[in-house]
């Protein structure tokens, strides 16, 4: 069936798995895990108690990955973007602009030779491979997703990393699923699993990890797979916090409260504008990634250095103009900024425009990396902006700015991403901020309504019509044989 729908697509793909070398295991491991799967066939000889202890194991790798990757962005960001944007003299300014553009180069040469299915933020990938391939995400683009991602967010791009953590897990449950020999139907059931625990370990929230994983993933309320992604989510969290500790990702210890009624007037305003940058974001990104695909004056893996490049020069322009970062990287640090109300209205405006122009040109380029932490910084940027508007037209007091930051996140997050549910609940995990869930609602659901009605398609799955790609709003498509790996060949 997908031969007749994209056989030009199919046939790209075919010839360049070619090219691309095989992962094989040695003897002595092939050995070892033909024995193992024995083992594990005979402890559970039901589907139903594989799928059981798969999920169970799946949360715990998941976890285990996602504390291993997002270390490994940080300690990248430390050795190489950091210490490009704090360089002496006028070092930095160079140094800034060709941190990015290099590990954009090492990025695209690492999709274009190894990894092209790691492009991206991973969700589409996920999305696609639930509704079209039975759940099956390669191993080779997990493991690509893991290594380049921290090669271009740790130079410096304008990326985040939770979309990353999602394909990262979602390959780590499909392999495990594929190992222990499940059926289509099963291998299915264990995508959510993955997307589950990425999304709970990536921020520290398991209860929006289930939410997110029911609205863009599986979009229905099977129980099976609710249960299985619950019990990831929760695993995840707990290998997470076991780790790195019991808090949230944004450690603010303002007291986030309503305040006068009359602010509510302004969170609505908020939600108008989220909802319009939320669509500039998304027509944006869009119109330029087009743009990308069609320029070939230079060979196709050297493009995210160019967007490397800009996003570096964006950066200088950021630190001279408003002595401020956060432009390169995931931008948590001076996002924390925003959410205490310390940041003037002139950073605020300054740091939306250049993140924005940044994150797309980071993406559009074909970068590897999430739009996740970029939303949420346009939103917090956006929202402390509006908090000031309210200060001087309301004159209420300035300690609402960080309140305005907050719920800005979640409305823009809301615009983009499409989840409202989730936006809520990821605010409230993220930030334990709870005293905000009126002017959340507000802005979020008229940002989410809003950026629907202005444009319909959600940013993933244009990206995904963009490549050729439909996705089927139905019944997930399973009616084709998989390809089955070779003794001793991890499966791609």
């Amino acid at each position: 069936m997908l031969r007749h729908l994209f056989p030009q697509r199919i046939k790209l793909t075919r010839t360049r798995g070619e090219r691309l070398s095989k992962f094989q295991l040695p003897a002595a491991l092939t050995g070892i895990r033909n024995r193992l799967s024995t083992l594990f066939l005979r402890l559970t000889p039901t589907e139903r108690q594989r799928l059981l202890l798969l999920t169970v194991v799946s949360g715990g790798l998941c976890g285990l990955a996602a504390v291993a990757f997002h270390d490994g962005i940080a300690f990248a960001e430390s050795r190489l973007i950091d210490r490009a944007l704090h360089a002496p003299h006028h070092s930095w300014i160079y140094l800034t602009i060709l941190t990015p553009t290099l590990g954009g180069l090492i990025a695209g040469l690492g999709l274009h030779y190894w990894a092209p299915g790691a492009v991206g933020s991973g969700i589409p990938q996920v999305k696609a491979a639930y509704a079209m391939r039975s759940g099956r995400v390669p191993f080779r683009d997990a493991l690509g997703k893991f290594v380049l991602g921290i090669v271009q967010v740790g130079s410096g791009a304008s990326l985040g990393r939770e979309g990353p953590t999602v394909q990262i897990c979602a390959g780590i449950s499909n392999w495990l699923a594929r190992g222990a020999s499940l059926s289509r139907q099963g291998q299915r059931r264990m995508a959510p699993v993955g997307v589950a625990a990425g999304i709970a370990a990536a921020f520290n929230a398991p209860i929006a990890a289930v939410t997110f994983t029911l609205e863009e993933v599986i979009g229905d309320l099977d129980q099976t797979m609710l249960a299985g992604a619950i019990v990831a989510a929760a695993i995840a969290a707990v290998v997470e916090r076991s780790i790195l500790g019991q808090h949230p990702v944004f450690d603010v210890r303002n007291q986030y409260t309503l305040g006068p009624a009359t602010s509510l007037i302004s969170y609505a305003i908020l939600g108008l504008l989220a909802a319009a940058v939320s669509v500039g974001f998304t027509d944006s990104l869009l119109v330029l990634r087009a743009r990308f695909k069609h320029f070939t004056s230079v060979p196709q893996f050297v493009h995210p250095a160019v967007g490397g490049a800009i996003t570096g020069l964006l950066a200088v322009i950021g630190l001279w103009w408003l002595k401020q970062d956060g432009i390169t990287g995931v931008g948590y640090r001076t996002l924390s900024s925003a959410l205490t109300g310390s940041l003037p209205v002139k950073v605020l405006l300054g740091l939306l425009v250049l993140k924005f122009g940044s994150t797309i040109f980071s993406y559009a380029s074909g970068g590897v990396g999430g739009i996740f932490a970029p939303a949420l910084f346009i939103g917090g940027m956006l929202g402390g902006a509006v908090g000031y508007l309210d200060v001087a037209i309301l004159h209420h007091s300035t300690e609402s700015i960080s309140s305005f930051a907050l719920v800005g996140m979640g409305a823009v997050f809301a615009g983009i991403i499409r989840a409202p549910i989730t936006s809520v609940l990821i605010i409230f995990e993220m930030t334990g901020g709870y005293g905000l869930i009126l002017p959340l609602m507000i802005a979020n659901m008229s940002a989410y309504a809003l950026a629907r009605h202005w444009r319909h398609t959600q940013i993933y799955e244009a990206l995904l019509q963009q490549d050729g790609v439909v996705l089927p709003h139905g019944r997930p498509i399973t009616s084709f044989q998989e390809e089955t790996p070779t003794p001793g060949e991890i499966p791609p």
